[in-house]
């Protein structure tokens, strides 16, 4: 039986979130194939091997003497684990492979995946490179460009200091438009900006959650995902499609839906759909993705397909979107997990 870590929380705005998917994954995750060993990360950066029920990660009480020990990953080739801190001893525990499940920053960036392979460990999901660049939406844009997929046009503001410049460059991309820092995840800090008086606020909340703030024209037309499975072979679920009844897709309708509903299938031509799935994969191979991931794009009321962003943890509950576009092309919960782990560990 393979042991696979299970990381989650983090010093990240998107703490919960993480707990959410984290406690999902251990739900469904195949017990007859994986022994799961449960990693979580407090906000304010303490390693714990957690030995408890894992519906206290979902209530967020799972940080406790009763159920932690300290651990760490060890950065050791040799070692190729985790090590259990405890009172009189510390003890090695070996892992054949680990699955990050944190959103956001310090987890989804490439941080996290950077200590892993130092220490040997292969992840399911995305590596250093791809977890990085898809993490910054400025480079992430340049990159899929230069792949021949049209992205939004944009201006990065790299500092205070050039945010008297927002207003010419907003002048330039015209209303409305976005206000977005440049790394972040689950649209925390973005703004739809409609006239200038909303501007420099909208700015003053990216320079918040980044040292970099992206101003991005308004794309016509509806957000589309797909999810992305596979190293060479690439498997796509079938693509789904937000609906929109006010505003943008920001934080609190990616976990709520209170205006909006997502469609599974997308509501579009079949041969839409297989455009957008090519070029999906076209997207997952430029940046460098592996494991999963779930591309976002926007279709125009033209029919042209446009890059998003690309979430390499995306919300990972039962119900959340990657899971459903691969349930509804004949994949379990618990086969996507499993396809995942063992992605990586062959």
């Amino acid at each position: 039986m393979l042991r696979i870590a299970v990381i989650f929380g983090g010093c990240s705005s998107e703490y919960e979130v993480s707990l959410e998917s984290a406690h999902s994954v251990l739900e469904n995750i195949d017990r007859n194939r994986f022994e799961p060993i449960p990693i979580g990360i407090t906000p304010e950066g303490e390693w714990f091997r957690f030995n408890g029920d894992i519906r206290k990660i979902a209530d967020g009480t799972w940080c406790n003497p009763k159920d932690c020990v300290h651990a760490i990953i060890s950065p050791d080739r040799e070692m190729h684990g985790l090590l259990e801190i405890g009172k009189n001893e510390i003890r090695g525990v070996f892992l054949d492979a680990a699955m990050p499940v944190m959103h956001g920053k310090n987890g989804e960036d490439g941080t996290i995946q950077g200590l892993l392979e130092l220490a040997g460990i292969p992840i399911a999901g995305c590596g250093v490179l791809s977890s990085a660049l898809c993490m910054d939406k400025n480079r992430a844009h340049k990159l899929v460009h230069m792949a021949g997929v049209p992205v939004p046009r944009s201006y990065v503001l790299t500092g205070k200091a050039d945010t008297e410049l927002a207003g010419e460059y907003a002048e330039i991309l015209n209303y409305p438009l976005f206000v977005k820092p440049v790394k972040a995840g689950s649209s925390l800090g973005i703004t739809r900006v409609t006239k200038r008086e909303e501007l420099k606020p909208a700015v003053n909340l990216a320079f918040e959650h980044d040292n970099e703030v992206i101003l991005e024209e308004n794309i016509e037309g509806f957000e589309v995902g797909c999810a992305v499975l596979g190293n060479g072979e690439l498997i796509t679920g079938e693509i789904d499609e937000i609906e929109l009844t006010e505003g943008f897709f920001d934080f609190t309708e990616k976990y709520n839906l209170i205006s909006s509903e997502i469609h599974v299938p997308a509501r579009i031509p079949t041969k839409k759909a297989e455009e957008i799935k090519t070029t999906a994969k076209i997207i997952y191979k430029a940046l460098g993705c592996s494991g999963f991931a779930r591309v976002d794009m926007f279709l125009t009321p033209s029919g042209e397909v446009v890059f998003n962003e690309v979430n390499t943890i995306p919300g990972f509950t039962a119900h959340s979107r990657y899971p459903s576009m691969m349930k509804a092309v004949g994949l379990t919960f618990t086969q996507v997990i499993s396809l995942i782990i063992d992605l990586a560990v062959k």
